[in-house]
Parts: structure tokens; sequence; C-alpha cells
């Protein structure tokens, strides 16, 4: 075999199926999947799926399935080793040499694997001996034992000094292999190779498919030198490329679309007991950037859950260096920060699963911890202060790779540095805000008094928007009509599904009942192509929206009952849902806008602030009248908005 089953499991870690098949297939995030139109067929609705946690795609149209390797051989029509050596210099993955050798070396691969084998049952047979009777007792005091100690294959290395090293040789290893495995201590300088595991508590570390690599040992003697000793670099093991328990929780985190990171192996056991089996820990100080693209295969937003103490501080921080430059549109990171002086195990055992959940559900976005680490790093009372700490955000957020998270973090730096004046953004000794200060900050406390030659306040900051603003279609509350025009015409005319499905897939909706519709639409054709009206009627039954399609109906029917009626004419009834999804964007995006001029007049009325509060206002304006004139002339008088 030329290429060793390790290594393209490595590279199928490094590089997620939806990046590889997304730079020939557009895609769109589909549940936990990715959806796109078939690269073998040519199909108006999307039947081609991406999967990253399982490695594969599936076309239903053609019946191809695969993974990163047979996408490439298909596609392109390269043989097997010219994808494994394209794709492994993408993910920097170091091919061996072809040579006479390479079975050999995966024999022996196969064998060290066995060997740690071999060394796990040891140690879970040495902790139910008489001999690990201290380290049972230690392991009941933390409330880990019978099915715990089972699942987790926890054992025990006792304190004689060759115990594992005879066991193993008995079993004709090699004692160069074990020391290549990390199990002896051994080197010029030592006579007699021993036992790198001694009188410790034995956590083993497993690859993604479950097999023992390397193992993590915890001190019974409160006088050892390193409380925690795991295996070191190793054929098998490399720390910065796995995760702790990855095997048996990648199936909960898929299940649950989430997955959580701690830092030490208890740690990982007792979120597991708390009730959280799709959890891991990092095998080390400091999360990788290799361990981060692991958990992003298993969910948008990780959640990273420190201690409350300084070392969990500094490791927070730490992780927020190495994740910012990888960030990428919908890749980010969550943190949850343990009460202080606690990690997970010890808030489970002395407040119960709730107190995790507590922690858990209160976890702050990355964007927040960033600024609140910033806010922290020193005083920003002063005009100079705030200058070095724009200078730091605007230097940090530089690193960030991709260009739209960078020009989207950019945006929410400058308008919270906006946000600190002479009042809110001092601080006391030690980063902590002044009493009645904003925390952090951010979003309150002082306003500058008005001086001569400021523009004036916007109106919409001192009354509401007047009646005829609030009825027109384009404020929020027509959006339902808008949003109840789309969804009628894909009921009416449902051979329209098909050709609009890309722009349809991603317009967001407010009305709950015209964005299950439209959900529900989608699946119909995804799965039968473009369906006819009795389908979808069946469907909208079992679902219990058909009431719902009727009252979206009805208020389209309001607007416009000419592209509604049963034989309309196909390019008048295209136009019109062309134009609503149009100005449904538009709308959205001026909205979004609005809002943000909004706030940045509120918080700093100057003369710029104003100028893009009045623009917004007239981009909105301009939408407005562009709707108007798409409503038929003899149906205008009743627009419902």
């Amino acid at each position: 075999m030329r290429y060793p089953p390790h290594l393209l499991e490595e590279i199928r870690s490094r590089l997620p199926a939806s990046d590889v098949v997304g730079r020939t297939v557009k895609l769109k995030k589909a549940g936990r999947e990715w959806r796109g139109l078939s690269p073998f067929n040519a199909e108006k609705t999307p039947s081609f799926y991406v999967n990253d946690q399982k490695q594969f795609f599936h076309c239903f149209s053609s019946g191809k399935h695969g993974d990163v390797f047979t996408f490439l051989m298909e596609t392109e029509g390269l043989t097997f080793p010219e994808a494994v050596e394209r794709l492994a210099s993408e993910a920097g993955v170091a091919l061996p040499a072809p040579s006479a050798n390479t079975a050999a070396i995966e024999t022996k691969r196969r064998g060290a694997i066995e060997v740690m084998e071999l060394a796990a049952l040891w140690f879970e047979e040495r902790l139910r001996a008489p001999v690990g009777a201290g380290a049972r007792e230690y392991l009941d005091r933390r409330g880990l034992g019978g099915e715990t100690l089972r699942r987790f294959r926890i054992g025990y290395a006792p304190s004689e000094r060759y115990g594992l090293r005879d066991y193993l040789a008995s079993k004709d290893v090699e004692k160069g292999l074990m020391a290549e495995l990390g199990l002896l201590v051994s080197g010029d300088d030592i006579a007699v190779p021993y036992d790198r595991f001694r009188d410790r508590v034995m956590f083993p570390i497993c690859d993604a498919r479950g097999r023992v690599i390397a193992f993590g040992g915890r001190a019974m003697q409160a006088e050892a030198k390193a409380k925690y000793l795991n295996s070191p670099e190793t054929p098998l093991f490399h720390k910065g490329q796995g995760l702790y328990n990855l095997h048996q929780a990648r199936k909960a985190a898929h299940e649950r679309g989430t997955i959580l990171a701690v830092e030490g192996y208890v740690d990982a056991i007792a979120m597991t007991l708390a009730g959280h089996p799709n959890t891991v820990a990092q095998l080390g100080t400091a999360v990788t950037e290799e361990q981060l693209a692991l958990l992003w295969r298993y969910a948008d937003e990780p959640i990273l859950c420190f201690d409350g103490d300084k070392a969990g501080q500094r490791a927070a921080h730490r992780t927020l260096e190495v994740a910012l430059p990888l960030l990428t549109p919908g890749k980010s990171l969550r943190f949850a920060v343990m009460p202080e002086g606690q990690d997970p195990d010890d808030l489970l055992r002395a407040e119960g699963p709730a107190a995790i959940d507590r922690v858990l559900a209160a976890a702050q976005p990355l964007v927040e911890v960033f600024w609140a680490h910033a806010l922290a790093a020193g005083q920003t009372d002063t005009p100079e202060r705030r200058a070095r700490l724009a200078a730091t955000l605007r230097e940090t957020v530089g690193s960030i790779r991709d260009e739209t998270v960078k020009r989207y973090y950019r945006d929410e730096i400058e308008e919270r540095l906006r946000g600190l004046s002479p009042r809110n953004a001092a601080r006391q000794p030690g980063g902590a805000p002044r009493p009645g200060s904003s925390p952090g900050g951010y979003g309150g406390g002082f306003q500058r008094r008005p001086r001569p030659g400021d523009p004036p306040p916007s109106p919409r900051m001192r009354a509401a928007p007047s009646p005829s603003m609030t009825a027109s279609a384009g404020f929020a509350g027509a959006a339902p009509v808008r949003e109840a025009v789309i969804a009628a015409l894909l009921l009416v005319h449902p051979d329209m599904i098909g050709a609009f499905a890309d722009e349809l897939m991603v317009l967001e909706f407010e009305h709950p009942d015209a964005r299950a519709i439209l959900s529900l639409l989608l699946d119909c054709a995804a799965e039968a192509g473009d369906p006819d009206r009795t389908v979808i009627e069946a469907r909208l039954a079992r679902a219990g929206l058909g009431e719902a399609a009727a009252r979206l109906t009805a208020m389209a029917r309001s607007r416009d009952w000419r592209t509604l009626e049963p034989h309309a004419d196909p390019a008048l009834r295209e136009d019109a849902l062309r134009q609503a999804m149009i100005l449904h964007r538009k709308a959205g995006a001026l909205h979004s806008e609005l809002r943000q001029a909004e706030r940045a007049f509120a918080e700093e009325p100057t003369e710029a602030n104003w100028s893009w509060l009045c623009q917004a206002k007239e981009g909105l304006a301009i939408v407005i009248a562009a709707e108007a004139e798409t409503t038929p002339p003899e149906t205008s008088d009743s627009t419902v908005s």
C-alpha cells in the first residue's frame, strides 16, 4: 500500500470536505450539511450534499458518493495517487517517498498501535488489582467509578520502575519500540531504560477511530514534579493535532450541532457526566490551529471552557491570538469561564450539573472576549491611552486573513471605540470600570452636550416614525406582506422554485409562517425537483401549515391578484417574484444600515454621522417608492401594510 491509512485520515482531518468541494461546486449551508447543484448532472434543484463531520459527499441525482480524493478523481479525472499528492500538499502533510519499505512501515505502525493497546489493558488491570487500591479510592472521591472507569478506560501505573517494561517484554515487544512510543525513558546517559509512568492514574488518549496512541498520567503523590505527565511526541502522537475524547464526542457533537472543549482530561469526563457528551479536551497548554480546525468540523461556533483562575485567563488570551487570524464567515468561537478558582470538575461536584449549564448558557462570543481583554490590558482615561488602545486593536484585527471577516471586525471595533468617552472609558487600577460607568466602556455613559453649529438631532430619536412612513411597504412592519407575496407566488406557481432556488435559500424572513412555508417548499423541490401543487398541499396539511398558507395567499392577493392566477403569464409572475426578492433584500440591508447610522449619531452627533443617517433614510425612501410602483393601480388602495 503506497499511502498508509493514517496519512489519508490526517489529510482528511486537515481539509474539510466542504472546502475542497466548494472550489468546484457553489455550496450553501443546509442545516449541518452543505448543499449545491450536482457537478455530475445538469439540474435546477440542488441534490448534491457535503458533510464535513463524516468527510463525504453524496449526489442524489447521480448516486455518486465518496471522500475528497474520490471527488477530485470524479471531477478532474485525477488518478488516486495524483489526488492524494495534491491534497497532501495543500494540507501540509508529508508523504513517504515511494519505496519497497512502505508496506513494512505500515506494518510497523499497526504493530505500534497493538503495543499501545497492550499497555492500556495492563494499566486497566493494574487499577482493578490490589496495587491499585489507592488510585481507586482517589477516583471514588472524584466521583469516578464503575461505568465511568470502563467508558474512559482509566487505569493505573504502579510505582515499580520496570513493571510495564517487563510485561511488554513478556509479549515479545522490543525495548527500542517501547522507548519510541514514549512508554520508557531512555537515553545515552540512562544505562537501563525504565517506565515513564509510575504511580499515576492513567488516561488513554485515542485517535479519531478510538485507537490508543498516547497516555496522560495524573500523579498520586503531591510532591511529584509534574502533576500531569503526557506521552512525548511519537510516530503515533502529535499533541497539537488531536483532542482528548474526540472519538466518543464526535457523534454527540454532530447530533447536537455543537462541541465543547475544556482544559483537562478529568474536566472532559466531568462535563460528560454533567450531560454534555460532546466534550473534548486540548492536549497541551494552548489550543493549536490544527485543533481549532478539528473543532470547526463539528460546529460553527465551538464553546471553549476555561478555568476561573489566572491560568485560565492566560489560556483564553492565547486562544484568542491563535483563533483571530483563522476566522472565516460563519466560523468563530464562544468562551465560557468557570467561577473563580474552579474548573468543571470542581463545579460539578460542588453544585451539580445545573451549575455547568448556567456557565455554558453565559458563554460569550469571541468579539466580546476580545474587546474585554483589550480594555482590561490598560487604562483608557486619556485621549493618548485611547489612541494606544485603538492602534493595538486595529493592528490585531489586521491579522485576520479573511477579508470579509476583517472588514466586519473593523466596523465593530470602530463602533465600540466611538463609544469610549472620558467618563465611561476611565478605569480604576487593574482595569476595573469606575462605579456607575458602562461595563466595558461600551453602550452607555457619557454623552457630550450639544455645541453651537452642531447638526440638528435625528427626528427618529425625538419622536416615533410618522404614520405614513410606518405604513409604507419599505418599513419592517410591511415585511410580512412582501414575504407573503414571495411565498404565495411559489405556492401557486411551484415550477418557479427550482429556477430561483439559489436566491430563495439565502432570503431571511421575519414572519414565522412565511419562514416555515419557504423551508417546506425548498425541501419539496430538493426531493422531487419542481413539485406540483397537489404534493405541496399534502405536505402543508401534514405539517399543519394549510391555514397559514391560505392566510399568506390572501394577504398577497390584496397586493396583486393578477400574478397569483393559476394561468398567469409566466414572464409576468417571474418578474413579480424577482422584483419582490430584490426589494426584500434591499429593504433588509437598508434597515440594518439605518440602525447603525442612528446608533452612530446618538453616540457622536457629528456632521459626518448626520450625513450618513440622512443618506440611509434617503436610500430607504427610494426602495419605498420603487415598491409602490410595483403595486397595480387597481389594487393599490387595498394594500396591506
